[in-house]
């Protein structure tokens, strides 16, 4: 198959970045998950919890309720994409090809018990919606999510089949339903032919990220790179995707035919370690040279910038990263480490930028002072500080 088309990588990130919704105006929250086709959920709450914080990235005026009342309205549901997350309840019939895998046997984690789960059910039929704090532990112990008591399984296996919905979540505990009282009138629940499903994935990656390879397109799915190239091969003859190429990339990428003339983003964007933008490090390396890892989950003394630290969007590029930590008791946001990209060099318009996205994004996490460590040698952050202290 040979590209009808080389972008730049400078051409690649623009239409990368204003499919992503990150260039410059602002979006309903209900059209920024349908854009994106999934938003990922995250305990994690250093600054502000990821499916929060990728609403606010694209929309500064995002409040946290927004997320609830989609739920409530049953125009998101919960369930797995790559992994944990918020999903259009326009394409749910797509979740049924995961949900017919655990029904028939696959387990969730651990060993599916079959007597626990019929009693589940029954509660939830006779009494209504319920937490897992509804079920009694018999064993009386507590623990790490390992150590899960018999019916918080349960709960989640049934979640996984499709036989139980999260109909809303109270302090962020979910609360189970029967999919059948969740789902609205008129869904469409018929399961799709696995055609239908490929060529589902592939229409939603490339309009999500604008362009895409066969293995962005399938990130962290098994056993459907063969289904979804022969559906690439079929989209491309009909005319719908286009084959092409990036500078200084090996790979074959894929965009829509009507993928739209790109906006060019001016603002500075505080991105999560989870935004959709950058989740897939290998890509964020290839397309922005943008060397990005989460080392939250690394030893301390392994981590080199730092517990959490957030990406930063710039125009076309991922410029730097700035690890947080927002004190709501006290209302102060610390920024604890802040690292530049060694070529590029700040001026007066990225300064104010910044400064504008650090205090928006400050009030998002509940706090109304900017403090910079004492330890960070760039001059960056304590310019900027008083910006931001200084801004009404």
């Amino acid at each position: 198959m040979k590209p009808k088309r080389t972008f730049s990588k400078a051409e690649a990130r623009n239409i990368i970045i204003h499919s992503q919704l990150l260039s410059d105006e602002k979006q309903q929250s209900r059209d920024i998950i349908r854009q994106l086709g999934y938003v990922q959920i995250d305990t994690l709450a250093v600054a502000e919890r990821a499916h929060h914080h990728v609403f606010h990235a694209r929309n500064t005026d995002y409040s946290k309720d927004e997320l609830a009342t989609m739920l409530k309205n049953r125009q998101v549901f919960e369930y797995w994409s790559h992994a944990a997350s918020y999903l259009p309840m326009d394409d749910y019939r797509y979740s049924l090809i995961r949900k017919r895998e655990y029904a028939k046997g696959k387990s969730h984690w651990f060993k599916h018990d079959k007597k626990m789960t019929r009693y589940v059910v029954k509660r939830i039929k006779e009494e209504g919606p319920l937490q897992s704090k509804d079920f009694k532990d018999p064993r009386n112990v507590s623990g790490a999510w390992y150590d899960w008591k018999p019916a918080k399984i349960a709960l989640e296996q049934l979640f996984m089949e499709g036989k139980l919905m999260v109909a809303e979540r109270v302090n962020f505990q979910k609360v189970y339903d029967l999919t059948e009282r969740v789902l609205p009138p008129g869904i469409n629940t018929s399961m799709p032919t696995a055609r239908e499903f490929y060529e589902y994935l592939i229409r939603k990656a490339l309009s999500a990220h604008g362009l895409a390879s066969l293995a962005e397109i399938s990130y962290l799915r098994k056993g459907i790179r063969e289904g979804l190239q022969k559906a690439i091969k079929k989209l491309v003859r009909e005319g719908e995707v286009l084959p092409v190429k990036v500078e200084g990339q090996d790979q074959m990428y894929y965009t829509l035919t009507n993928t739209p003339e790109p906006k060019c983003n001016k603002k500075v964007h505080i991105l999560s370690p989870f935004d959709n933008l950058v989740i897939q490090r290998k890509r964020t390396l290839e397309l922005f040279d943008f060397d990005y890892q989460l080392e939250c989950y690394l030893p301390e003394k392994k981590r080199k910038f730092g517990y959490y630290c957030l990406p930063l969007l710039y125009k076309d590029r991922l410029i730097g990263k700035f690890d947080p930590k927002a004190d709501r008791a006290t209302g102060i946001f610390t920024i604890r480490t802040f690292w530049l990209e060694p070529d590029f060099t700040p001026d007066d318009i990225f300064l104010n930028e910044l400064a504008i996205s650090l205090k928006n994004f400050m009030a998002f996490c509940g706090c109304y002072k900017l403090e910079v460590d004492t330890s960070i040698t760039s001059p960056v952050p304590q310019t900027v500080q008083q910006f931001v202290n200084d801004l009404q």
